[in-house]
């Protein structure tokens, strides 16, 4: 083994790892060292994330990282952070964290909305920032927080996104990964430093903006004093593309100008990668969007709602006593048909809730009929996001002027190989699914190409040379459009 180890920091909207990477010749050895559970907490009818927890099992997982290392005779030479994109925490003058971080599915983001747009209006804001309108976006939140919170926010010094605000925890450095700050809705699309315009319409002062740092630079060393280890005493913390869509996209393997990709999880993110922004009416009304990724790429995406849905509908079945697994309602979807279908993006699926009921009652009141068991609603949920697929990809054509040959599905959600299979069949292409951690991959990716410039022969310090180098070692499974029309092989 070699004896050098990166770690990543991993956070979905579900559950967090710390994962450690070893990279040879022969390739890339992922290993989990730890787990935790993540998700909204409800209080007082708000929703928060709870931080203080997320961050103990962090640096638990750090602990154990240094260990691992250790066992190997190996040190771990820098750690990764990504996290989904958004929300945020306000660090006031003296460094401290004034509130627990609000969550972003949070029912105040829309009194932000309507604040924003009397101010700035939607086409305008789409010229100047490039994202699609989502209510959740940062800009939303911040004007939700000057008319709730006005007190809290002339306090802040600084606001710092999920995966800065754990840097600064970890280095003391406050700084903001410029992926991620591209999602704030904050960032000019052109320029890629934050918009000082844009902040003064929205009577937001720009001494909130932290310092832009790019992937691959360090914020600083790990210096956070409850983490004391051996074999994590010259560790640096790294920047990546800390917006965890912005690594899948990275270690997506096969991906080139002819393919669109689908990072697949809570949220179903679809798009291609292009060198500039696309901002002419077909994407607006599309409602498609302009992020960061590595090397100045912009990802042109939109967001879908993704398995969520079937998240939250195992959540009330296990809830209610029925307890089922996702493999074993993937294997009972497959073997039932439904002409229920739902809009997978409809607002009333945001919130946590009673998924089947809701899905019930949408396909009821839109002339359908309601799926009844859950073989069926997990298949009306599989079906629905194929379809979303397929049209998000005949945007995507029209907005670009390309053709679209084939789909790459990248992360937990290409495991599922009925989506898999349907998605081949909407969208009529062949699909590549995996890696099943592109995340964790790209994560990693993007600090050893600061260690290694070429491994297997392949030119790490080149985007291509890094998605040659995942494709050898995480080879996807491809589907083909079936000629069935239900999925079925």
């Amino acid at each position: 083994m070699s004896n050098a180890v990166f770690g990543a920091i991993d956070l979905g909207a579900s559950s967090g790892r710390v994962m450690a990477g070893v990279f040879s010749e022969a390739g890339l050895e992922l290993v989990e060292i730890s787990r935790f559970a993540n998700g909204p907490v409800e209080q007082d009818g708000k929703l928060f994330w709870n931080f203080n927890a997320l961050f103990s099992a962090i640096k638990a997982g750090l602990l154990q990282l240094g260990d691992f290392a250790a066992a190997h005779n190996a040190k771990v030479i820098s750690v990764g952070i990504d996290t989904w994109a958004v929300d945020y925490a306000l660090i006031d003058a003296d460094g401290k964290m004034l509130a627990t971080p609000r969550h972003y599915r949070d029912e105040r983001n829309h009194l932000g909305v309507g604040a924003v747009h009397d101010m700035v209006s939607q086409a305008d804001l789409y010229q100047e920032k490039g994202l699609q309108f989502l209510p959740f976006n940062t800009l939303y939140q911040l004007a939700a927080e000057q008319l709730q919170n006005e007190d809290l926010l002339a306090a802040a010094d600084k606001f710092l996104l999920i995966p800065d605000l754990i840097a600064y925890l970890l280095t003391g450095k406050q700084r903001a990964e410029v992926t991620n700050a591209s999602t704030t809705g904050l960032l000019d699309v052109h320029t890629h430093q934050w918009n000082l315009g844009l902040c003064e319409k929205l009577r937001l002062s720009a001494t909130l903006l932290p310092e832009l740092i790019q992937p691959g630079e360090a914020y600083g060393l790990l210096s956070n004093p409850d983490i004391q280890h051996p074999a994590l005493s010259e560790t640096k913390i790294v920047a990546v593309a800390s917006h965890d869509t912005a690594s899948a996209v990275l270690a997506v393997p096969n991906l080139d100008a002819d393919g669109a990709y689908l990072s697949s999880g809570t949220w179903s993110l679809i798009g291609v990668e292009t060198d500039e922004p696309v901002l002419n009416d077909n994407a607006s009304k599309a409602n498609f969007t302009n992020e960061l990724g590595v090397a100045a790429k912009t990802r042109f995406l939109k967001n879908l709602s993704g398995l969520w849905l079937i998240q939250e509908s195992l959540r009330a079945w296990n809830e209610s006593g029925n307890h089922v697994n996702v493999a074993e309602l993937v294997e009972d979807a497959r073997k039932v048909t439904t002409s229920a279908r739902i809009n997978v993006n409809d607002p009333e699926f945001a919130a946590p809730g009673n998924m089947p009921s809701r899905i019930q009652v949408h396909v009821s009141r839109n002339g359908g009929r309601a799926p009844q068991t859950p073989a069926e609603i997990a298949r009306c949920i599989f079906e629905s996001l194929a379809d979303a697929y397929a049209i998000a990809i005949a945007e995507i054509e029209l907005a670009t002027g390309r053709k679209v040959e084939r789909l790459n599905i990248v992360g937990g959600g290409s495991q599922n190989t009925l989506l898999s299979q349907l998605a081949a069949d909407r969208c009529n292409l062949e699909v590549l699914a995996g890696p099943v951690e592109a995340t964790a991959i790209g994560n990693l990716m993007a600090q050893a190409q600061n260690f290694y410039s070429t491994l297997g022969g392949f030119d790490l310090t080149k985007l291509s040379g890094q998605r040659a180098f995942i494709n050898k070692n995480f080879a996807p499974t491809k589907y083909q459009p079936s000629k069935e029309p239900d999925g079925k092989n």
